[in-house]
């Protein structure tokens, strides 16, 4: 299976939809509230609507595949992606991740990740996720970290950021090899 086609992937704590307009009311209101830190883009409520139409526009350029992140009573409270996809290598970042306030710091992320990981490895024979953060995103960076996922290595000014800020991102992996483990990690967190 390609890591650009649309899919939806569900366990009992979450549902990953292909993103979609019709999300948008949703994500407007899972967007209030969020801290908009310098170090992260994640959209303003006003802003939901072209984020997903910007997504939706990369998905069809075959380098991203976004999600809605919906829970069981079908509320949408977050997006998600593939992004940077490799097809021919195999190769695929997770990323471009945000939650509504009210979701953070529950299940949802990790449940999410889940299904992500699974679906990238199991069915898309992916040699390698890849996961980037800035480097300032501390609270981004512990959550990587939590999902099992190895430090690669931190690029060095990496990119110019939109205010003009030159960016050191911190890159992960998980391999293969290390699925199992991570898949076992995951499955125990969200058991408890």
């Amino acid at each position: 299976m390609d890591l650009v086609e649309p899919v939806t992937l569900e366990n009992a704590r979450v549902r990953l939809e292909p993103l979609s307009a019709g999300h948008t009311e949703d994500l407007e209101v899972a967007a209030s509230g969020l801290e908009h830190a310098w170090y992260t883009s994640v959209p303003t409520p006003g802003d939901v609507a072209a984020e997903i139409a910007a997504r939706l526009a990369t998905r069809e350029s075959g380098s991203m595949n976004p999600w809605a992140v919906v829970l069981p009573d079908g509320t949408a409270v977050g997006m998600t992606t593939y992004c940077n996809i490799d097809q021919a290598n195999r190769h695929v970042e997770i990323g471009h991740t945000w939650l509504s306030p009210r979701v953070q710091r529950t299940a949802v992320n990790s449940a999410a990740k889940l299904l992500l990981l699974g679906h990238a490895f199991e069915a898309c024979d992916a040699i390698a996720v890849e996961f980037r953060t800035h480097w300032h995103n501390r609270q981004s960076r512990a959550a990587i970290e939590r999902l099992g996922a190895r430090q690669d290595g931190v690029l060095r000014n990496h990119r110019v950021d939109g205010d003009g800020i030159l960016r050191d991102t911190v890159v992960y992996s998980i391999l293969p090899g290390e699925w199992p483990g991570v898949r076992r990690g995951l499955e125990a967190r969200l058991a408890s």
